[in-house]
């Protein structure tokens, strides 16, 4: 019994902190959307936000990460986690994406288009995208690694984690709806099954 309370206890402090930085995130895009990315302040986003701007930065540790960051990551990770066991990782990746964007809620989708317009705008935001796209490429490598019980460094992980990456920022460049966009989601599925496949040219 002790052991299930404080597994309630420390699922209960996880969503605050979700919702917490959640709300930080919300306020963030707004204030950016209507006064500009460079005219918003962190003090300005803690005040909004009702906490402090240490709060903010023991969230976020930069101004960009408020844009950066993406919940979308532990709802992908969720799903992958879930897919059986005797998938392999391709196919289980490839499932969990499907799973992951196609059950994503309006609001949720509003907030990923927020950010990639940010992104795609704002000149200060695109290093940040590359530190970015390195740390996902990491998190795709240690999700493989679990399914196929090779190292995190083995190369064939490594090239498939980049491979994976490239599949969903091709799509995105691709795609005239933008990330998300049924035009995104197809090509994403489409350029997982090329990889699955082997690509036989």
């Amino acid at each position: 019994m002790a052991r299930t309370q404080e597994g309630e206890r420390l699922g209960l402090r996880e969503r605050k902190k979700a919702k917490t930085r959640q709300l930080i995130q919300s306020h963030a895009l707004r204030l950016f959307r209507e006064q500009g990315y460079k005219e918003t302040s962190v003090e300005q986003i803690a005040e909004a936000a009702e906490v402090s701007p240490s709060t903010v930065f023991h969230y976020f540790s930069t101004k960009a990460d408020l844009v950066v960051y993406d919940a979308m990551d532990d709802q992908l990770l969720e799903a992958f986690r879930a897919v059986p066991g005797e998938l392999g990782p391709l196919e289980a990746m490839r499932r969990a994406m499907r799973q992951a964007f196609g059950e994503m809620a309006k609001a949720d989708l509003d907030v990923q288009l927020e950010r990639e317009h940010l992104m795609r705008t704002v000149p200060e935001l695109r290093a940040a995208m590359l530190e970015e796209f390195a740390r996902a490429i990491r998190v795709v490598a240690e999700l493989l690694a679990e399914r196929s019980g090779r190292p995190t460094d083995d190369d064939m992980l490594q090239a498939l984690a980049g491979a994976v990456l490239g599949i969903g920022l091709a799509a995105w460049f691709a795609s005239d709806g933008g990330a998300l966009s049924r035009s995104f989601l197809e090509r994403i599925d489409k350029g997982m099954a090329l990889l699955e496949s082997g690509f036989d040219l």
